[in-house]
């Protein structure tokens, strides 16, 4: 893998790999206490993420100069469809701002104990006023600042997924039985359609797991040659990283039991269960590990923001 496609991964990656921060946790809010289903969650959000990158891959491949839904709709479809894809592109990159913001906020807040929740908001607005204001001013994001972010986002994010998942495969005959017990209690409570329609809600309602995936269709006239190569080599890494993370996510909500604090993210619950492993009485060496993994998601939803601009 060359340094080009490294870098261009990590300047056009950010965006789709920060929503991992927040769509598998809204997915698996709705479960609704089914946490068995979390399996099949996993599952479908892997595929759909795989699904998404092979469709933007062929998009690259057949517009070489750069292809969002605006130019690809237009030429494809007609204008009418171009301005329809336009419209909702608008849309989404405004839920992208205030989405990233609000969730980079819960994840730095999630360090401070709740006594400080009243700053929330207006470090929120006060973060989409300065970032307004930048982007008037023409600002752009720097790789040399997006590189110890994203690789810190990356290095934490795949330590404590690795070892859960790793520590769950290990208990394989356990866990199997306690995520076929808890799927045959949904089946059994919910009827097979009721269990269905659960599944398909908290799949829909993690949608925001998918934004950004086109940020590296868009930027293929940025890239050095050979262009198409290029492109398609960053949407396998970012296709790869971000099935593996937001899957990996909710596979380790499951092996963790984690569940909803009202004063911290799902994901800030995870990283310090997981950093429990590493307490030696009172002494808890894995708070520094929290603070820099929750650090990285603040960062990189901030400036998954600022690609919105």
């Amino acid at each position: 893998m060359s340094l080009v496609t490294l870098l261009a991964w990590v300047g056009l990656g950010a965006d789709g790999l920060s929503s991992s921060a927040y769509g598998p946790e809204e997915a698996f809010r709705h479960l609704e206490g089914h946490a068995g289903l979390a399996v099949f969650l996993a599952l479908a959000t892997c595929v759909t993420v795989l699904v998404i990158s092979a469709g933007y891959a062929g998009i690259i491949e057949q517009f070489p100069s750069g292809g969002g839904g605006y130019l690809v709709a237009t030429k494809l479809l007609g204008r009418r469809s171009g301005a329809l894809s336009g419209c909702a592109l608008l849309v989404d990159y405004v839920l992208t701002i205030t989405v990233s913001i609000a969730s980079g906020a819960e994840a730095l807040f999630s360090i401070f104990p709740p006594d400080f929740a009243f700053l929330k908001l207006p470090v929120e607005v006060a973060g989409l006023v300065l970032l307004t204001l930048l982007n008037l001013r023409g600002v752009k994001e720097s790789i040399a600042v997006l590189v110890p972010v994203f690789a810190t986002f990356i290095a934490t994010h795949a330590l404590a997924l690795g070892f859960i998942v790793v520590d769950g495969i290990a208990r394989f005959p356990m866990v199997s039985g306690e995520v076929q017990a808890e799927v045959r209690a949904s089946t059994t409570s919910l009827g097979l359609l009721g269990t269905l329609s659960v599944l398909v809600r908290a799949y829909s309602l993690g949608g925001g797991t998918y934004t950004g995936i086109e940020a590296v269709s868009n930027g293929v006239a940025i890239m050095r040659e050979p262009r198409v190569k290029t492109a398609q080599r960053t949407m396998l890494l970012m296709a790869v990283s971000l099935a593996v993370t937001a899957s990996g996510i909710l596979l380790a909500y499951l092996l963790l039991h984690v569940t909803p604090d009202p004063h911290k993210t799902m994901n800030a619950v995870l990283f310090e269960r997981f950093a429990e492993r590493f307490a030696v009485g009172p002494i808890h060496f894995g708070h520094g590990f929290v603070v820099v993994a929750l650090l990285s998601e603040g960062a990189l939803l901030f400036v998954a923001a600022q690609t919105g601009f």
